[in-house]
């Protein structure tokens, strides 16, 4: 029997931080080393952090990436480093095709590669093949694909085949290629960010890869927030007989280390092998063939949330949030994010009733920040409102009213969170959620004003969903829930006139937010919608609600992916657009 000792390095870079990334790898070889391993993987990108975009249109950036992977290099010794770097492809002529997308030609040529570091020095370098063009991907844009003959690495005596992403995700593709030349185990290399079901998707794919190939895998992930990106890592080591052996906790980093059997002949192998001794003695650790608990979909989507918070602040410099409390659930939510993401001590709540505002909303709000133990200020925002109408009132030819008073509100609010925000150098969190955001249910330059937009890509409903699974959490640790059950129970209401609720302008999110997502991350259009037994009137309301608002919505902060199509990097609306779609099916 021979067996290998792998290591997959579930780490956090930060993009374009090239001497911390340099810094977190060695720290997870020498962790490898020390243990015994005969290799360590990291995930794709790890260098640069993923993805570095048109930073790799800079030749400086560029030149110093590769001098961050020297470094990596001249550190390594019997253990094999196979790490996610970026290269000129000028270095791998005859492995390198030609770019699919023209626009890469105007700057040099580069490869996404998986480099292949030992005894001192790069052994290898292998070109990611498949360059995704498609959701948050825009790969095309930057890389040439590789091609040719698989690479294939001898490692303590055992075959090794490696794969970089997308590489393992296509059947029939370069996986199988590595296989049918000999490889006993593949080795892939991924930046795969988290949305909704993504975790099981992944581990579908990797089982689907070992029964097509009959090879073992080592799937490494990043973790971590990357402006509205976040990755929630879920590495994981499978036996060519299809089982777990060891498997990563998600939205952690995290060294997973297995002894992996491997049961090929490689004498059989004719291709040309990149030979590497592997390790010279073991240690054992206690985690040696770890399996992480799974967590529950809610859970999975908090975790991101927290996560992706955390790391936008923590990389841009942000120690301190601000949240404007209104005693509301999605203001309850994004306090409670921000609560586990930063610590109580660094997060502020400033509530701003109005003239319109409950007595409920108050002491709900008071509720809400004695539970999670944070600063709350209350600044009434009547003054500002009366000065404003009479400032307003020869302008408009009388006082404020309707829509334009329900704004001014709302952009006081804006006005008061961001004067704290420059004074204090805290970030704001705006407490928009998807529903709000598709259907253009917000103020510009005001409940919009902010640094952050922590449940952007959450739907209304989940956000209850998310209190009450945050509540469930709490109360199974034996603390206090979080979420006081008046704000979960009452109506929802911005509170901007009398007796205000979301309902007599929106449909009942029950309703809405299943055409949304039809509409948003489907891309189905209203024939199709009526089609498949939806109320026309219903239907054509939303999807007109969602067409206009797409103005607003390139004027929001960015925000953290959950779902498969989120506003920003994944839908690419025009804003000036009059298209309609004409019969049924039509798309």
């Amino acid at each position: 029997m021979r067996s290998l000792r792998v290591a997959a390095a579930q780490i956090n870079p930060t993009v374009g931080d090239l001497a911390g990334n340099v810094e977190r790898i060695l720290a997870a070889v020498r962790e490898a080393e020390r243990l015994g391993c005969d290799l360590v993987a990291f995930p794709e990108l790890a260098l640069t952090g993923y993805p570095p975009e048109d930073l790799l249109l800079k030749d400086g950036f560029v030149a110093d990436a590769r001098r961050a992977l020297d470094q990596v290099a001249a550190a390594s010794g019997d253990c094999a480093v196979l790490v996610g770097a970026v290269v000129p492809a000028s270095e791998l002529v005859g492995h390198v095709g030609t770019p699919s997308d023209s626009r890469a030609t105007s700057a040099p040529l580069l490869a996404n590669v998986a480099a292949v570091c030992a005894h001192g020095e790069v052994a290898a370098l292998v070109a990611k093949r498949l360059l995704p063009n498609y959701a948050v991907f825009d790969e095309q844009r930057w890389f040439v694909p590789g091609e040719g003959a698989p690479t294939l690495l001898r490692i303590a005596d055992a075959v090794v085949g490696v794969a970089v992403c997308e590489d393992l995700w296509t059947p029939d593709g370069p996986a199988a290629a590595m296989a049918g030349s000999g490889a006993e185990l593949i080795v892939s290399l991924n930046a795969s960010p988290f949305s909704i079901g993504q975790h099981g998707r992944r581990r579908q794919i990797v089982a689907d890869r070992v029964a097509e190939t009959g090879c073992a895998v080592v799937y490494v992930n990043q973790v971590g927030g990357q402006d509205e990106l976040v990755f929630d890592g879920g590495s994981v080591v499978v036996g060519d007989d299809g089982r777990v052996v060891a498997e990563a906790p998600t939205f952690l980093e995290h060294l997973v280390v297995a002894d992996l059997e491997v049961h090929g002949d490689p004498s059989e192998v004719t291709e040309a092998l990149v030979e590497i001794s592997g390790a010279s003695r073991r240690v054992d650790p206690a985690d040696l063939g770890e399996v992480a608990v799974p967590r529950s979909e809610e859970g999975e989507i908090y975790a991101a949330l927290v996560l992706g918070t955390r790391d936008y602040l923590a990389k841009n410099g942000f120690t301190d949030a601000i949240i404007g409390i209104s005693g509301g659930i999605d203001s309850a939510i994004v306090a409670a994010i921000a609560v586990d993401a930063l610590g109580r001590r660094h997060v502020r709540g400033i509530a701003m009733p109005s003239r319109y505002s409950s007595d409920h909303s108050i002491s709900d709000a008071e509720d809400l920040a004695a539970r999670l133990g944070i600063r709350l200020d209350t600044v009434a925002i009547e003054p500002a409102h009366g000065a404003y109408a009479a400032m307003l009132r020869d302008l408009l030819g009388g006082e404020p009213a309707g829509l334009t008073d329900e704004n001014l509100q709302s952009r006081l609010r804006g006005v008061l969170l961001m004067a704290v925000s420059n004074d204090t150098g805290a970030i704001v969190l705006t407490t928009g959620n998807k529903s709000e955001m598709a259907t253009g249910y917000s103020t510009l330059y005001g409940d919009s004003a902010g640094g952050f937009a922590v449940i952007k890509d959450v739907p209304k409903t989940l956000v209850y969903d998310l209190c009450r699974w945050r509540n469930e959490d709490a109360r199974a640790q034996g603390l206090t829930a979080p979420i006081p059950d008046a704000i979960l129970s009452k109506p929802p209401s911005a509170e901007l006139r009398p007796d205000q609720v979301d309902e007599d302008s929106l449909p009942a999110y029950e309703l809405l937010d299943p055409i949304l997502s039809a509409i948003v991350e489907g891309d189905r259009t209203v024939p199709q919608l009526v089609a498949a037994g939806h109320d026309p009137d219903l239907v054509e309301r939303v999807a007109r609600l969602v067409d206009i608002a797409e103005y607003k919505r390139r004027q929001m902060p960015p925000g953290v992916r959950i779902t498969s199509k989120a506003f920003g990097k994944d839908r690419r609306m025009p804003i000036t657009n009059r298209y309609r779609p004409q019969g049924p099916g039509a798309s």
